[in-house]
């Protein structure tokens, strides 16, 4: 294994963003402008939600919405799970891998300072991916989520230490005893 790297050695600084109150048909116009597969999904400047290209396909195409008429509020993915930047990449992979999911906005003391892609991850330590996706299979995720930065899946309320609970990221106040 390699030295523990934190999340924003390997992070993108320059998240892109948009509007919750934005269109479908403006959210797709940006990632096909800017190449990227995701957008944090910002509401008065707190990051509340991500939208990617698969969004798009399964919730507006698939099912024959409107572009212009749909807001991106209504197909984001909420509540926001996150990572803090000082959180370890490996940490980050399994977060990932147990919520099959490729991409973990960063956030800290409520702010976006930067994204994190299963990609990113596989430029710098390729092994990692393989090893991680086994964690979600084994039934593991429990013994490594400690202190995850992010929204309670439980009730939606922004915490820095959420801990898994089942398959559920959940803030202090929603643990159970």
């Amino acid at each position: 294994m390699k030295a523990r790297v934190p999340v924003v050695e390997i992070m993108s600084a320059t998240p892109v963003t948009i509007s919750a109150d934005a269109s479908v048909a403006e959210a797709a116009t940006v990632m096909r402008d800017l190449e990227v597969g995701s957008l944090v999904v910002l509401e008065d400047d707190r990051p509340i939600g991500i939208v990617t290209e698969r969004d798009v396909v399964t919730k507006v195409a698939a099912a024959n919405r409107p572009f212009q008429a749909t807001s991106v509020r209504d197909i984001m993915t909420a509540p926001l799970v996150a990572v803090h930047p000082h959180q370890e990449v490996v940490e980050a992979a399994k977060v990932m891998a147990a919520r099959k999911i490729r991409r973990l906005p960063v956030i800290k003391e409520g702010k976006l300072v930067g994204i994190i892609t299963e990609n990113d991850i596989i430029r710098v330590w390729p092994q990692l991916i393989e090893v991680t996706r086994e964690w979600d299979k084994a039934g593991l995720e429990s013994q490594f989520a400690k202190g995850v930065e992010g929204h309670c899946d439980a009730c939606g309320v922004y915490s820095t230490n959420l801990v898994w609970d089942r398959s559920l990221l959940v803030c202090p106040e929603c643990r159970p005893g």
